[in-house]
């Protein structure tokens, strides 16, 4: 048996995922690790455990030799890049589950392990409790994938759910998942699509090898759906869910994030709540889900824990599909057939539709099917207002 050796922990950041992290490591018994100290930015924060265990010094964590490993939980992607490289160049490895700053700064990740020799492990920043940077890494690492798309982000999952399955407004639902601790008090990054994108960059990378930069790519959320769209799914027989998809076209790759309209053939008309879901499709082994719980506490801190548990055996990622130099680039000019619920003509004119199918109208809503080109709706401000809606119904 491999001896594991133990570890002395550096936290920053005791919110949501930070005290779900504190949780797990105080119940589990098959991992030797122990928090020294955590660093906390707001000094009068009411905390539930003893204040003995905090600072507000970074650099106590940073520059004590004690320490092995630095785990990055704070929400400033800026300043969790600044942590992350510190905490390289003093010879620790690095643990986090900020999405944004990782795939912002992807090249810089592979300069600083290289550079370093020390691993930086991050599948908390990906889909929640699914473990599917390391399967990509270790299982996926010689298949070729031609699709990777799922539900990456579990508030939305619950508000779409909820919207769906008990007539409830986007508003209404939202303010549940508040409560519940599945969204922030600002929800922007969950609800526009921003938070799935991230993520989107990341499993490209392990899945594809390519570097790509989250601007580059499309996102619309949910934060404009209405009772009108809902209703139009059930007509259908249909769900509405935020989409990331991955698509590869010989060297091309698809990718964006939207709603999309699901029927019962798809995987993914069946993940309710608060889950996320993975699907792979790959030369050899075809079709594969995987699915887990992706919002709250304990989905993120058991993948950090997970990540914690591999350190034990010196475990880091070797980005196998980066280094095959697949020579993978990312295409936005592809045709989709959407939905677009809309108030005024010119909103259509906007976003270039092409090939309209159908055209609806009544008192309460218009609506209209037809054909858009990707490239057409990246950074496009007519769906800024929030009198429009877009989902998709099918790439072409």
């Amino acid at each position: 048996m491999t001896n594991r050796k133990k570890l002395t922990l550096g936290l920053f950041g005791f919110g949501c995922v930070g005290k779900g992290l504190y949780d797990v490591l105080n119940q589990t018994t098959g991992i030797q690790a122990n928090i020294k100290k955590i660093c906390v930015k707001h000094k009068d924060k009411l905390r539930p455990i003893a204040m003995e265990h905090f600072t507000f010094d970074k650099n106590e964590l940073l520059e004590d030799n004690e320490i092995d490993i630095i785990i990055e939980l704070i929400d400033n992607a800026d300043d969790a890049f600044e942590i992350l490289e510190k905490a390289l160049q003093k010879g620790k490895a690095v643990v986090t589950a900020n999405k944004k700053m990782i795939a912002e700064h992807l090249p810089e990740i592979l300069t600083l392990q290289s550079k370093y020799n020390k691993p930086i492990l991050y599948e908390g920043a990906s889909c929640g409790s699914i473990p599917i940077i390391r399967n990509l890494e270790e299982y996926y690492d010689n298949e070729l994938l031609d699709i990777v798309e799922g539900i990456y982000n579990g508030t939305t999952n619950y508000i779409l759910s909820k919207m769906f399955n008990e007539n409830r407004t986007y508003a209404d639902v939202l303010k549940d998942a508040q409560k519940l601790g599945f969204a922030e008090s600002d929800p922007t990054l969950d609800v526009e699509g921003y938070d799935t994108k991230s993520k989107v960059v990341i499993n490209n990378f392990h899945a594809f090898g390519v570097i790509s930069h989250p601007n580059e790519l499309f996102n619309y959320g949910i934060q404009n759906i209405s009772i009108h769209d809902i209703r139009f799914a059930k007509e259908k027989n249909l769900k509405i869910r935020l989409l990331a998809s991955t698509k590869k076209y010989d060297k091309e790759l698809v990718c964006f994030v939207m709603p999309q309209f699901v029927d019962k053939s798809n995987p993914l008309y069946f993940i309710e709540d608060e889950y996320n879901a993975v699907m792979l499709q790959g030369v050899f082994t075809e079709n594969q889900l995987f699915k887990g719980k992706g919002a709250g506490a304990f989905p993120t801190a058991s993948a950090v824990l997970s990540d914690i548990s591999a350190l034990t055996y010196n475990y880091s990622y070797e980005f196998k599909k980066h280094y095959q130099n697949l020579d993978f680039f990312i295409n936005q000019s592809k045709k989709l057939k959407v939905y677009f619920r809309y108030k005024e003509e010119k909103s259509i004119e906007a976003i270039q539709m092409q090939n309209i199918e159908v055209s609806y109208k009544s008192e309460d809503y218009k609506y209209v099917i037809g054909e858009v080109n990707l490239s057409n709706l990246i950074n496009n401000k007519a769906l800024k207002n929030p009198d429009v809606f877009i989902g998709l119904l099918s790439v072409k």
